[in-house]
């Protein structure tokens, strides 16, 4: 009978110690380009920017969380880009070089990444053009398991204030983009797909993308 209760309470402490391997976090570390402002900045005004220099958020993720997006296909509302190629935004070159980012024509844009599978989505980073301080018109991030987004649709980030976008009001903060991107926490949200939108930004009309990162787990 001793011998049993031995081999129960090993049992126990060897599932305990497996739910705290699974439950082990770890802070996510981005790997960032150098900084690139050319020339004198242009004063940037909206309704509902975030305070300069506002540090990105921690976000803790669970251990052996990588870039699902890493190479992934991309397609887009605008599939004809004016400059670069849509598999840039996937090919982890973030710098704001000529030749490192795509250029998609005026008005709302998306771009889609392909996950390739249904994942726990923690984070997606992502980098417009950083060589200039400018913000990013309607910024809106969702994540879903439908190629149409038509169902299944989950909005991660939304700093549309007026809803010109057509997608509802957001509460996310207009940022000026720097070589540090945007890190937003989606919180283990599942979803094959990932779209992000835009439309134009405080520059010109256009609309641009360098590299967009999504951090998560294969879905189970």
């Amino acid at each position: 009978m001793k011998t049993k209760h031995i081999a129960v309470a090993m049992l126990i402490a060897a599932f305990a110690i497996n739910v705290s391997a699974a439950e082990k976090k770890v802070e996510l570390k981005l790997e960032l380009p150098k900084p690139m402002f050319v020339g004198t900045p242009m004063p940037v005004k909206l309704p509902n920017m975030e305070a300069p220099n506002t540090p990105a958020p921690k976000i803790m993720v669970p251990e052996g969380t990588t870039n699902l997006a890493k190479g992934k296909k991309v397609t887009s509302s605008d599939s004809a880009p004016v400059i670069g190629e849509l598999e840039m935004i996937t090919n982890g070159d973030k710098e704001a070089t000529d030749g490192s980012y795509t250029e998609l024509g005026p008005g709302l844009q998306w771009v889609q990444i392909d996950l390739g599978a249904k994942a726990n989505i923690y984070a997606v980073a992502l980098w417009h053009y950083h060589a200039q301080a400018r913000a990013y018109h309607d910024v809106v991030v969702q994540v879903s398991n439908d190629p149409d987004f038509v169902t299944d649709v989950k909005t991660v980030y939304n700093n549309d204030h007026d809803n010109s976008a057509g997608m509802g009001i957001g509460t996310d903060k207009a940022y000026i983009e720097v070589n540090t991107g945007r890190l937003i926490d989606t919180k283990g949200v599942t979803g094959r797909y990932v779209r992000l939108y835009s439309k134009g930004n405080t520059a010109n009309e256009m609309n641009h993308y360098i590299e967009v990162e999504v951090f998560g787990t294969p879905a189970k």
